[in-house]
């Protein structure tokens, strides 16, 4: 035991060096850093996406922030939530602006949305491989739209991977969120379904499935407004993308649906 362990230790202090094991220590030890940070959910519905995060309030003393310290507004067509390191992802925030108002100067159309998502992994990959350099220590979910495939959902993580689901979760207790999402996403207790969009809720029902996954991933916290931050992007009748961060009035009226639901549901 105590050999692998000196073995273990001689390569996790560099990024750029494999263990005998194949492995990257430092960039795995970001990649779990993640799992320690505040929850985010990601939901894809039929007429928008849904992106709810966990607010962990470390002191009341704190002035409140003037604006969201989880969702950020990358282009008009494009927002992410952050799990993590907030000072590191605002470099990689500040990247995703700059590519998608470079690509709308050369190109005088939006960037398409996974092309953004590359972007930003590619940068994250590329403090992987060079020497002197640490992994940002940040997850995103990544929410869009584009002309080609509609509302896109993707998920990336401090090794520069990233992929598309259709409903996931990132941060603390994030095993037990997906095995949630596993069996209520696409039901039909979600919205009114056709046959076509059997997986996907309306957005309505992906903002009650949300909460749910928050009171299940937040250690035993009672659900409140001010403990967590729901964000809606659809289009509006003109065609445009429309992000809307809820207010805690509106998530308030959520939480009381979730509830009155699971209440009805224990009584039958």
């Amino acid at each position: 035991f105590s050999s692998s362990l000196t073995m273990a230790r001689r390569y996790d202090s560099s990024t750029t060096t494999f263990s005998p094991e194949g492995r990257l220590h430092q960039v795995e030890y970001a990649i779990e850093a993640i799992n320690n940070a505040g929850t985010c959910v990601g939901i894809l519905g039929n007429d928008g996406i849904v992106m709810a995060s966990e607010r962990r309030i470390t002191s009341g003393l704190l002035a409140p922030a003037k604006t969201s310290e989880k969702t950020y507004k990358l282009c008009p067509h494009a927002a992410c939530n952050v799990a993590g390191l907030t000072a590191d992802a605002n470099i990689l925030i500040d990247q995703a602006r700059l590519r998608a108002g470079r690509y709308h100067y050369q190109y005088q159309e939006p960037i398409p949305v996974e092309q953004l998502v590359e972007h930003v992994c590619n940068y994250k990959q590329s403090y992987t491989q060079y020497g002197g350099l640490r992994p940002f220590g940040v997850a995103f979910l990544f929410a869009g739209y584009d002309e080609n495939h509609g509302f896109q959902l993707y998920q990336s993580d401090p090794s520069g991977n990233y992929s598309g689901w259709k409903a996931t979760v990132i941060g603390a207790n994030n095993q037990a969120g997906k095995s949630l999402l596993k069996s209520e996403y696409g039901s039909s207790s979600s919205s009114e379904m056709t046959d076509e969009e059997e997986t996907s809720p309306d957005v309505a029902g992906a903002l009650r499935l949300a909460v749910k996954v928050l009171n299940k991933t937040m250690d035993g916290t009672a659900a409140a407004a001010e403990k967590m931050e729901l964000f809606t992007m659809k289009l509006d009748e003109s065609g445009d993308v429309v992000h809307h961060i809820l207010t805690q009035k509106e998530a308030q009226a959520v939480i009381d649906e979730v509830e009155a639901e699971t209440a009805s549901a224990g009584d039958s």
